[in-house]
């Protein structure tokens, strides 16, 4: 896959700046519920959220943050979330579409689902807009999310240093949802780093598996399925996302060997970020959010207003999709590797409070690291 990276344009960092003021906790709709159109009278657009299994960000983050921008540029926002039910999903979609959406950004849950979604959209004169996934063989106009691939070598890269000088060390590795195509670039990006390791024998797959729907509890009993094949040794764990790291740390806990076996992850959750102040996870990535939702308001906000030159300026990266055999103009931000020793920049992007962070048994690792 060929991507290319690129920055905000300056109108975008103004939005940006504009969405810091609402907080990355702050929700006007917070939890899995819908919120409907502002009411304002504007055009309306939808955004379709995909669970609240995957991550936590969706509802915390990402519905509060499209919700101001979207309304405050005089839009009326249909913000739902599918619960990771494609029917549902598209019975969403089928209610925007009939209730004058002009733009939908949406975030898949299966590409197969996603592009007939889309397909519809297209037919319904509906412009729609890839956001953080996406959509292999769909229509989408645009796609925003972070380099996928970047993420993945982050991760990987993360897990060479963490585990350190020491050959043959047995690595597992708990993948994402094989229906999720971030979840595939994130493996192959972290494989660009690891693969010639497991080739040289510096490092040594012991385990290998794709969680289905991301879902936590899986991804834990499985872990921990291959740590017993392995006879309970493991030197480092390869965990796609915070939430699937705290369900290995949790099985390494249990066997005594949490804090001394190296976990990666990604998102800086709240919980994420706690499990690497304390030392049980080694490595998250953050993907500063804002700047994600930020550049899809102003997509949306300019196909609302039929202003396609617009969005071409903004979108001045390409993905490729393979299964439909094309080249989705996209923006693609840069995401940033968090280690104990920089905690205070996910904290000061706005991923977490500090008062939500800094508590309990992390509070002097808080406070080590400069989080006040």
């Amino acid at each position: 896959m060929q991507n290319t990276r690129l920055a905000l344009t300056a109108a975008g960092i103004g939005l940006v700046m504009a969405l810091t003021a609402c907080g990355s906790n702050s929700s006007s709709d917070s939890g899995s519920g819908d919120s409907g159109g502002s009411g304002n009278g504007g055009t309306k657009v939808g955004v379709i959220l995909p669970d609240t299994k995957s991550s936590a960000r969706y509802e915390s983050q990402d519905r509060p943050l499209l919700q101001k921008a979207l309304s405050d540029a005089g839009l009326d926002p249909i913000i739902q979330n599918a619960e990771g039910d494609t029917t549902k999903f598209s019975s969403i979609a089928d209610s925007m579409i009939s209730q004058g959406a002009k733009v939908i950004l949406m975030s898949n849950l299966s590409s197969e689902s996603g592009a007939a979604v889309q397909k519809k959209a297209t037919e319904a004169g509906v412009a729609t807009i890839d956001y953080d996934r996406l959509t292999l063989g769909g229509s989408a106009d645009y796609y925003v999310s972070f380099d996928s691939t970047t993420v993945g070598n982050l991760q990987g890269q993360g897990l060479v240093d963490c585990v350190g000088a020491k050959p043959g060390a047995q690595i597992i590795q708990i993948n994402g949802s094989p229906t999720d195509n971030n979840a595939t670039l994130f493996k192959a990006g972290a494989l660009e780093v690891l693969q010639p390791k497991y080739d040289s024998g510096d490092l040594r797959l012991a385990g290998d598996q794709a969680i289905p729907e991301w879902d936590n509890q899986v991804g834990g009993t499985t872990f921990e399925q291959l740590l017993t094949a392995n006879g309970g040794k493991v030197d480092g764990v390869l965990a796609a996302n915070d939430g699937l790291a705290g369900a290995v740390i949790t099985v390494l806990q249990k066997n005594g060997l949490n804090g001394t076996v190296p976990v990666t992850g990604q998102d800086a959750t709240e919980d994420g970020l706690k499990a690497v102040l304390r030392g049980d996870q080694c490595m998250t990535v953050y993907k500063d959010v804002e700047k994600e939702a930020a550049a899809a308001a102003e997509l949306a906000i300019d196909l609302a207003k039929g202003d396609t030159a617009a969005a071409d300026a903004k979108a001045t990266a390409t993905s490729e999709d393979p299964e439909g055999n094309r080249q989705v103009k996209s923006v693609l931000l840069d995401p940033v590797t968090i280690t104990r020793d920089n905690v205070k920049v996910a904290v000061d992007g706005g991923a977490v409070s500090a008062d939500a962070l800094c508590s309990g048994d992390v509070a002097q690792a808080c406070a080590d690291a400069g989080i006040s």
